[in-house]
């Protein structure tokens, strides 16, 4: 069985509610094979990425770039698993008050180094989270799942 893994910091309820959209669409009944892991940014491990075939990450925008659990996670995960997971797809999702520019950089230059394949548009999200903002959540954690089914 194929597994999928969330990686995310959820500080907030804005933060929260996106999360809760992509594990929903991750999940949907329709997706058949995958096991969806969840883990917070500060107790995902290496380990964790190894095991998974894709991976997908979330943070909030603070001070210009991604959070420090996230920042944390890419500092213990880049080096084990850089020549293991090159290929691997991925997929994000950035939530801020007014600015995500610099955390999408960050994402996508550790990502790039990995090796990693964007799966999926990034969903970025300024301020209070509407509608549209979640069925893009759901729709980025429902394709990646589904890139994984047999």
């Amino acid at each position: 069985m194929a597994t999928l893994l969330i990686v995310h910091h959820t500080p907030s309820p804005n933060c929260q509610a996106l999360f809760e959209a992509v594990v929903s669409g991750a999940t949907a009944p329709e997706i058949e094979g995958v096991r969806v892991e969840r883990r917070a940014a500060l107790a995902a491990t290496a380990s964790d990425v190894l095991a998974a075939d894709a991976c997908l990450l979330g943070t909030p925008a603070n001070l210009g770039y991604m959070s420090g659990a996230l920042k944390h996670f890419f500092d213990l995960v880049y080096y084990p698993c850089l020549d293991t997971t090159r290929g691997r797809p991925f997929g994000y999702y950035v939530h801020g008050g007014n600015d995500v520019t610099g955390a999408v950089r960050g994402i996508e230059a550790i990502t790039t180094g990995l090796g990693w394949r964007r799966a999926a548009e990034p969903v970025t999200v300024k301020g209070e989270p509407g509608k549209a903002d979640l069925a893009a959540c759901w729709e980025l954690g429902a394709t990646l799942a589904a890139g994984l089914m047999d």
